[in-house]
């Protein structure tokens, strides 16, 4: 059996969701949506699971509609000036099992028409857990830089996202080596696709290859939150 890919009306549909996000033209495109969004990217999750289960069975692949790997398309309007209802993009989260939202370990793969990227890490993690890692770093920053800094993993990933104004209580002086590292909000690694890529026959193995990529990188962070890997 071939491998699960994504079709080009993917990016089709949240083209033209984003200049018609609202719900009078989403219930009339509703089954495009089932057919060409959230059939193709439930199937892209059933076919990852075995690939995501070799590299580590703690992170899951879930394919369930709701509640599952596949984020909601319905944006939360609650806190936001933007009361647009609909993402214009699709994401999918394999978490860590002992996960339970967005801030868990996991890889995660985000699919818009202009920007189509995979993440690995922990995302905006509790205060105790961000601790966690900077102790982790500091009791063990060979390891931390071999798994942040050997080619295979530089060639591909780039840390992002957000870091703290000033050093942590734990480190003592700014020149320390790692203290950008030590520093960091988000400990999260990031691979840009092209999406012409995630087009492609091959797409599901590609994404699968980077997962494998940051292994040691993950395998880092979830231990030093105690959690397996």
């Amino acid at each position: 059996m071939s491998a699960p890919t994504l079709p080009p009306e993917l990016f089709d549909f949240f083209r033209e969701l984003a200049v018609h996000n609202d719900r009078e033209w989403f219930a009339e495109n509703k089954e495009r949506y089932e057919a060409q969004v959230k059939g193709p990217l439930l199937d892209f999750i059933n076919g990852f699971a075995p690939k995501l289960n070799a590299i580590s069975p703690q992170i899951v692949a879930d394919s369930r509609p709701n509640g599952g790997s596949m984020f909601r398309i319905y944006r939360d309007t609650r806190f936001s000036k933007d009361k647009t209802p609909y993402k214009t993009h699709a994401a999918l989260q394999f978490r860590h099992a002992a996960g339970k939202d967005v801030h868990a370990p996991g890889f995660y793969l985000h699919l818009e028409p202009d920007s189509v990227f995979m993440g690995a890490g922990l995302w905006r993690p509790e205060t105790k857990y961000a601790n966690a890692i900077r102790e982790a770093i500091l009791e063990a920053p060979e390891r931390w830089k071999k798994a942040t800094r050997k080619k295979s993993f530089a060639d591909k990933f780039e840390l992002r996202g957000e870091s703290l104004k000033r050093r942590p209580k734990m480190v003592d002086t700014d020149d320390h080596p790692l203290i950008e590292d030590l520093k960091r909000k988000d400990f999260i690694a990031v691979h840009d696709f092209d999406a012409a890529e995630a087009l492609q026959s091959n797409f599901l193995s590609t994404f699968a290859a980077r997962c494998r990529v940051a292994s040691d990188f993950m395998s880092f962070l979830c231990e030093a939150v105690e959690l397996e890997y």
